[in-house]
């Protein structure tokens, strides 16, 4: 697969829109005067920012650990403004990197209670030298006297939360609610955070934050950014803009489903990938008959040419064709980097205009008709929604603000590489009617202000409503405003945005 080499300069373009990053007490690292350690200006000076500090001069130490770690902070805990490291900081997790670095993450507690986003990672070289600290720290939680017991239970956050996000009975998996210190608005709180995921008409994957003793929901946010008896076989089928598609798919002798052997669009040819699965949802919303993610997608025979299938067709085909390219382009085998299983659901809900990562896997509407074909058909669309999940594996950004900005942008970016003929993103899903409009992608990163971005986001620009080329151009949105996950305004208000 031949691939581009050139990032345009406007790689932001759609994901200036999330506004800036609310007041907390966290304070960023403030080395000392006269020191060898210096501070990169990646940001503007004040809390609630991220810090990097880096080290000019640093000793070799004997390993490159948790402990090794929380000794070297604690003996330099005077430039890095922490006073007991060494207590407040646990191991979390250790790893080496292709350069043969090793990059030790620590996770701020207080009570031996995670302080919600708060972690400082120590790299070190590989002859065991810091080279760098990043992060963030939550001083002012360290000096403050809060509380360490919930007078409110976990099952009772649970219930508050569904309340406070509309959950419907039917769940993708049973909410799970545990304790941590959160920083909201300069105030912090003992809270349990509880993630509500669930499909429907309006599906969300959410994390709320409710106070541990008051029962107030402090914060929320939907994070929807969308075997063996089987016998490697390899198939092919027609797509939504009628590509022929070479498959690789499995088969086996199924009688509850339909005397004789079925093929099912499975992949299990790659190795030490535990598959690539394409569901169908059959136009269901996921809360009745069919539940999430569907059913196995199949055929009584190894050519998927009907037009109900071709979505499968898509979805299956592009989801290989995103995991090759992370494998061979960044040697990252699946979207956790481990191997994950890739999934995918089609057919999902009723001309639904969308397409989203839950925080588990790739979903697709069919859409209208009029705007879009099904969202499958678009190999750059597939890239931006697997990429929300490599995002959620690796940099961890929160969806919201600037970070849920570059979640958004870092999708795009990998889209437009992935599908190497353009720098359009969405280009292959629109319909007819949005052709006619002069809608003729989702959006441009060679050309951002080719389009607009539409009246609800306009007043929180420059007043010029077009998506933005540059940092300067950002849109800076409320707290309580609702994103979308994949961002889209077209010119009917009837449209739900990706």
């Amino acid at each position: 697969m031949k691939k581009k080499h050139v990032i345009p300069v406007a790689v932001l373009s759609s994901a200036l829109f999330m506004g800036t990053v609310s007041p907390a007490q966290t304070l960023a690292v403030s080395p000392n005067a006269n020191t060898e350690v210096v501070q990169k200006k990646v940001h503007s000076e004040g809390k609630g920012k991220p810090f990097f500090i880096k080290e000019m001069q640093s000793e070799k130490q004997k390993s490159a650990d948790g402990k090794a770690a929380k000794e070297f902070l604690n003996k330099n805990k005077a430039k890095f403004n922490m006073d007991k490291p060494e207590e407040s900081l646990k191991s979390s997790k250790v790893t080496k990197d292709e350069l043969g670095m090793t990059h030790v993450k620590l996770q701020q507690k207080k009570n031996n209670i995670p302080v919600e986003g708060h972690e400082v990672t120590v790299h070190y070289s590989s002859d065991n030298r810091v080279q760098s600290v990043s992060g963030q720290f939550n001083e002012a939680i360290e000096k403050e006297g809060l509380p360490s017991k919930a007078s409110l239970s976990a099952s009772e956050s649970i219930k508050l939360a569904k309340k406070a996000v509309e959950a419907p009975d039917q769940l993708v998996e049973s909410p799970d609610s545990g304790l941590v210190y959160y920083s909201f608005q300069g105030e912090n709180h003992l809270a349990y955070k509880v993630n509500v995921n669930f499909l429907g008409d309006n599906p969300g994957n959410w994390s709320v934050y409710v106070d541990a003793n008051s029962g107030e929901v402090i914060d929320q946010y939907n994070k929807i950014m969308h075997a063996q008896d089987y016998k490697a076989s390899k198939g092919s089928g027609i797509g939504v803009l009628g590509d022929h598609r070479k498959l690789h798919i499995t088969h086996k002798n199924d009688k509850s489903v339909q005397p004789g052997t079925n093929f099912y669009l499975f992949d299990n040819s790659h190795e030490d990938l535990e598959g690539i699965y394409t569901y169908d949802m059959k136009n269901q919303w996921g809360d009745s008959d069919v539940q999430f993610p569907g059913v196995l997608f199949s055929s009584p025979n190894a050519s998927f040419k009907d037009s109900y299938d071709s979505p499968a067709v898509e979805a299956h085909y592009n989801s290989e064709q995103v995991y090759e390219y992370f494998l061979e382009e960044h040697d990252r085998n699946s979207i956790d980097g481990e191997g994950m299983a890739i999934k995918s659901s089609v057919h999902f809900g009723q001309d639904y205009n969308n397409a989203f990562w839950n925080g588990e896997q790739m979903t697709y509407g069919d859409g209208d008709g009029e705007f879009f074909v099904p969202l499958s058909a678009g190999l750059d669309v597939a890239a931006h929604e697997m990429a929300h999940g490599v995002t959620t594996y690796s940099a961890g950004l929160k969806y919201r603000f600037q970070s849920g900005a570059l979640n958004e942008a870092f999708s795009d970016i990998f889209g437009a590489l992935v599908d190497e003929e353009d720098w359009e993103i969405g280009e292959d899903i629109m319909a007819e009617d949005a052709r006619e409009s002069g809608r003729t992608s989702l959006r441009s990163l060679s050309n951002p202000s080719k389009y607009s971005v539409g009246e609800k986001y306009t007043s929180y620009g420059d007043g010029n409503g077009k998506y933005p080329s540059h940092m300067d151009e950002y849109y800076d949105l409320p707290l309580d405003f609702i994103m979308a996950v994949f961002i889209l305004t077209l010119p009917s208000s009837t449209m739900q945005p990706i």
